[in-house]
Parts: structure tokens; C-alpha cells; sequence
């Protein structure tokens, strides 16, 4: 788990350090070509009480976004079923500006999923016993609200993001859809 999230890091610091040189000036207004959240990439942590993990997205054109996912769910427990497991997401996001204020946005979109669940069964005995690992592919969709502040570099979301998972459960309206983000902002 530790290396595969260090790995995503390290990966994303290696896109961000390729991408430094091709960069654009910022236009205010997305319409000309920049974003609305007044950043071109933002890099950091999206939690709630189940689930860690880090969060990348990078505006393409205007108010298009993409936003890769990679986070860990604690909600197993050795006394029941559920196991933990690491998900990578990919998503789509079309953003606009809200309040009439530049510094708040909101946004909405979809995209997919791969889960790689620890498999539990229990044994004649009683005792709990670790099948492997399942990976678990699913739809996501996503819509939340962002703060991106002017004077330091630093983007706060909330979000909801219901998922379908195409074997196993579901969770539209469970513990893993509501999230919180921080991310600090690269123009």
C-alpha cells in the first residue's frame, strides 16, 4: 500500500517537473483559454473519516478538468467481511464559477474506477482468512464545490462522489462518497 502511493507521488512530481516548461500564462477568464479556478494544476490529500489518499488535477482547456484519485479505505474491520483496499480513479470534471466571486467554483462530472480489495472468507474453525486480493472496476460520478485562495496556494473542495462497482457492492449513498480535499496550486 505504502509503495504504491509512494509511487503515484513520484510519478505525479516526474508529470508536474515534464510539464513545467510547456507552460501558459493563466487568463483570468476561462473562456480565453484559462481555467476558472485561477490554476492550471493542483496536487494534495482528499479524506474523510474512512478513506486517505492524494488527489491531482489539472485543468485541459478552460473549464475542462481531469482529477486522478489514489485513496486507501479503512473501513474494514477483523470482525466482519469487509477488507480495505487501495483504489485508483480516474474522473472528468466541468467547472464553473459560482457566488460571482473567482475564488469559488463548482464542478461536476464522471468517470471510472479499479479497486484491489483484500479477499476475506472465514473458515470451519471461525477463524478469518485472507484469499488474495480482487480487483473491482466501477463507474464514479462526482459534484462539489471549491475554494481556491488568491494570496497563498491553496485550493479547498468538498465533494460528493457516488460510485457503482460493476462485481461486489455498491455505494451511492454510503460513508465513502462525501470528501475533503486540500491541494496546493500550480499557475
Amino acid at each position: 500500500m505504502k509503495r504504491i502511493l509512494l509511487l503515484f507521488g513520484v510519478l505525479s512530481l516526474m508529470a508536474f517537473q515534464a510539464n513545467a516548461q510547456r507552460k501558459k500564462p493563466v487568463a483570468h477568464h476561462y473562456r480565453g483559454g484559462g481555467s476558472p479556478g485561477d490554476y492550471n494544476t493542483a496536487l494534495g490529500v482528499r479524506v474523510n473519516p474512512w478513506l486517505v489518499g492524494f488527489t491531482v488535477k489539472h485543468f485541459i482547456k478552460g473549464p475542462h478538468a481531469i482529477e486522478g484519485i489514489v485513496h486507501h479505505y479503512f473501513g474494514g474491520d477483523v470482525r466482519d467481511d469487509a477488507g480495505s483496499n487501495v483504489t485508483f480513479t480516474g474522473l472528468y470534471e466541468y467547472t464553473w464559477n459560482v457566488f460571482g466571486k473567482s475564488e469559488w467554483n463548482m464542478y461536476a462530472g464522471g468517470g471510472a474506477h479499479l479497486g484491489l480489495w483484500r479477499d476475506y472468507y472465514w473458515d470451519n474453525n471461525g477463524y478469518r482468512r485472507n484469499n488474495g486480493t480482487t480487483a473491482v472496476p466501477g463507474l464514479d460520478g462526482i459534484f462539489g464545490v471549491e475554494y481556491t485562495f488568491k494570496q497563498i496556494p491553496l485550493n479547498l473542495s468538498a465533494d460528493l462522489k457516488p460510485f457503482f462497482n460493476f462485481t461486489g457492492g455498491h455505494d451511492f449513498i454510503g460513508e465513502q462518497i462525501v470528501g475533503v480535499s486540500a491541494r496546493f496550486t500550480f499557475k
